[in-house]
């Protein structure tokens, strides 16, 4: 069963944007559930790789990551810029 999920609209143009460059590399139409799928497998690619993954929990750990509330106001204030 399919699920929603709201996405700020920066994040969802975002989204859209990548989607689109899937569907030209693969040359076949990549749906913006498909691309969410792609982006997830290539996180967990990525982290499989103990480098990679402490890297990776390094920057986590000592970026300055907002709230989730704070993000989504960063993002529309930026989609308010465009």
């Amino acid at each position: 069963m399919a699920k929603i999920l709201k996405l700020p609209d920066a994040v969802y143009e975002d989204l859209s944007c990548v989607s689109k460059e899937l569907t030209a590399m693969a040359e076949k139409p990549v749906s913006l559930s498909m691309t969410v799928y792609l982006l997830t497998e290539i996180y967990r690619a990525h982290v499989r790789d103990p480098c990679a993954r402490d890297h990776f929990r390094q920057r986590l750990v000592s970026s300055n990551i907002m709230s989730p509330e704070e993000f989504e106001n960063a993002c529309d204030k930026n989609q308010a810029g465009r």
